[in-house]
């Protein structure tokens, strides 16, 4: 079809994933010790050597894509003859939607004949790149822009996020958690349950003892909330903060539970996410018929 989706590398899936679906992406910036780096895809910087930062304390930022540094990117593929289908990080969590709206407000004067749709898509991490997933797999299909465009904003709320941390540091040290919460919780090895609420803002909803109840309460909450229940067949996605075996054990619990699901992707959380995570952070995606206000 002739128009392109594209993202922000806030999606947090791989840049082999992204050329596979034939999906374009944005970065954002995070900076380390004072120096600036864009988010890649770890390109420049292995997932291992980031999070090498984060276990040694290192003092992170991140910033968002700029109005001018939108208007370059889209315009470079308007000026190609594209249509252009951008999907952002929730606005409950950046304000990056809003930058991404001026710049196709300022260009549209410029290319009056083209399309540029902006999809606050209120998912986060590799929930926004599960959302893109599908999108792909509709134009692929042959859907044209505007249907896309459409599913996208009456579907984005059925994408489920659920996700736990064993590691309370960077929450502590961003604010979502007090410091002494963050000392009770790291004594008696509580965890904390989150998701993304309707409004794409993380919501926590328990607090659960030992990393391994938190991350088997992952795989509950998807037997509760999952398309048909045990018998979901449709996209799963997991990510994780430099907690691999942690990753692969809510894959496998999924593996053994759900029959009819044969492949789950485990991505490395990016550059963005992961400097407000900070490590041990796992998130678990998929779709439902429900939207989120449902989820509990």
């Amino acid at each position: 079809m002739s128009y392109i989706i594209s993202t922000c590398t806030t999606a947090d899936m791989t840049k082999e994933m992204f050329d596979k679906l034939d999906v374009r992406c944005i970065g954002f910036h995070f900076v380390i010790n004072g120096k600036s780096y864009t988010d890649d895809l770890y390109t420049s910087m292995s997932a291992k050597e980031f999070y090498g930062y984060i276990r040694s304390g290192a003092d992170t930022t991140t910033s968002q894509v700029s109005v001018g540094e939108y208007v370059d990117y889209f315009r470079s593929m308007l000026l190609d003859g594209n249509d252009i289908l951008h999907i952002c990080l929730s606005s409950g969590i950046s304000n990056t939607v809003q930058s991404a709206n001026a710049a196709a407000k300022m260009l549209k004067a410029e290319f009056p004949k083209r399309k540029l749709y902006i999809v606050d898509s209120l998912c986060a991490s590799s929930g926004v790149g599960l959302l893109v997933t599908m999108l792909s797999q509709m134009r692929a299909e042959g859907k044209d822009i505007d249907t896309v465009y459409q599913w996208a904003q009456e579907h984005r709320r059925q994408v489920h996020h659920w996700f736990c941390s064993t590691d309370l540091t960077y929450y502590i040290k961003g604010g979502r958690v007090s410091k002494i919460s963050g000392v009770i919780g790291g004594i008696f090895e509580i965890c904390p349950l989150l998701c993304v609420s309707p409004e794409g803002k993380l919501k926590p909803i328990a607090k659960i003892r030992t990393k391994k109840k938190v991350l088997t309460a992952l795989v509950d909450k998807m037997e509760q909330h999952a398309e048909k229940g045990l018998d979901y067949d449709g996209l799963c996605y997991i990510s994780h903060s430099d907690c691999l075996e942690d990753a692969e054990l809510v894959r496998d619990q999924i593996l053994e539970r759900f029959g009819k699901i044969r492949e789950i992707p485990i991505f490395d959380v990016g550059t963005t996410i992961g400097c407000h995570t900070g490590t041990g952070t796992v998130a678990l995606f998929f779709t439902s018929t429900d939207e989120r206000e449902d989820a509990r």
